[in-house]
């Protein structure tokens, strides 16, 4: 699991949680609206909803978007695995499946599964 994150702490709630360049808030607040209109086809890939498109599919400005900037391995594999590693860190944040593809553009997306996690998924990881 991805362990740099930035957070802010009020009283007894953690806001402002930022992975890398994902920030959770943002997040959840897309998730909801994802649910609420995931009827439109435009937007889905074999049961996920693309919550947002970095239209781009090239490593080093995935790296920049991302602020993925302690990466060694900048390659296709190398930046693939840091995603799938982001993508299952971000998912226990928000309680929800979500995962890093390709749109139909051809650009690197964020997507989020329509089928519903089970608990005990993320109580493993």
């Amino acid at each position: 699991m991805i362990a740099s994150a930035d957070f802010l702490i009020r009283g007894d709630k953690m806001e402002g949680l930022k992975i890398y360049g994902l920030c959770l808030e943002r997040l959840r607040h897309q998730i909801e609206i994802a649910k609420y209109g995931c009827h439109d086809n435009r937007y889905q890939l074999e049961g996920w909803v693309l919550l947002e498109s970095y239209q781009t599919n090239k490593e080093e400005e995935i790296i920049d978007i991302l602020d993925l900037y302690d990466i060694e391995d900048r390659t296709c594999t190398g930046v693939k695995d840091r995603l799938d590693d982001l993508a299952l860190t971000v998912s226990v944040f928000a309680r929800e499946t979500l995962r890093f593809d390709l749109t139909h553009d051809g650009n690197l997306g964020l997507y989020l599964s329509l089928t519903p996690i089970k608990s005990s998924i993320l109580e493993a990881a």
